[in-house]
């Protein structure tokens, strides 16, 4: 007799100037993994086309100037001599390549970028907008986690709530049905 098996295999794509949004991706994908197969790669390594085993892409980046990166404000955190920082390919370049979304796939945007009501704009906010435009199901809203100045570090408990927000992605409702 088969049994029911809830099984997800999820793809998280981080762009990271500061190493603050990376380490989110990698708490998310600790929450993921409870229950699903998860991967964490870089913007600039992935590919525009998603393999067809992705049931749900989790895609993050800071926020630069209001929105998504764009080269000159990577150029410009390159010029800061951050370790993490790129001039390559970002996620709003990314998200420009990539190829529509297949019927059934969801998707989850999220940020890191300073608490401040002074400071508006959302990386996330665009992403999850992008992200709509390809066909993906993009039902829960997009998620911010707060760095304590433009550089960082991370505000404290933000990783702690990154794993929730991981696990949360992983529950019965996100995953896909399958039978085995």
């Amino acid at each position: 007799m088969p049994r029911e098996v809830w099984s997800m295999r999820a793809l998280v794509i981080v762009e990271s100037t500061f190493g603050n949004t990376r380490a989110v991706a990698e708490a998310v994908a600790e929450g993921l993994a409870s229950r699903a197969d998860v991967q964490v790669q870089d913007v600039d390594a992935s590919p525009a086309e998603l393999s067809a085993d992705v049931d749900l892409l989790v895609v993050g980046g800071p926020t630069h100037a209001f929105g998504l990166s764009r080269i000159g404000t990577r150029t410009n955190a390159v010029a800061r001599s951050e370790p993490h920082a790129t001039t390559g390919a970002g996620l709003r370049e990314w998200l420009e390549r990539l190829h529509p979304a297949r019927a059934g796939v969801a998707a989850v945007a999220f940020d890191t970028r300073i608490n401040s009501p002074k400071v508006p704009g959302s990386a996330a906010r665009a992403a999850r907008r992008r992200l709509a435009r390809l066909g993906f199901d993009v039902t829960r809203p997009p998620e911010s986690f707060f760095v304590s100045g433009r550089e960082g570090p991370l505000a404290p408990g933000e990783l702690d709530r990154a794993r929730s927000w991981g696990r949360a992605l992983a529950t019965p409702e996100e995953l896909t049905h399958r039978t085995a």
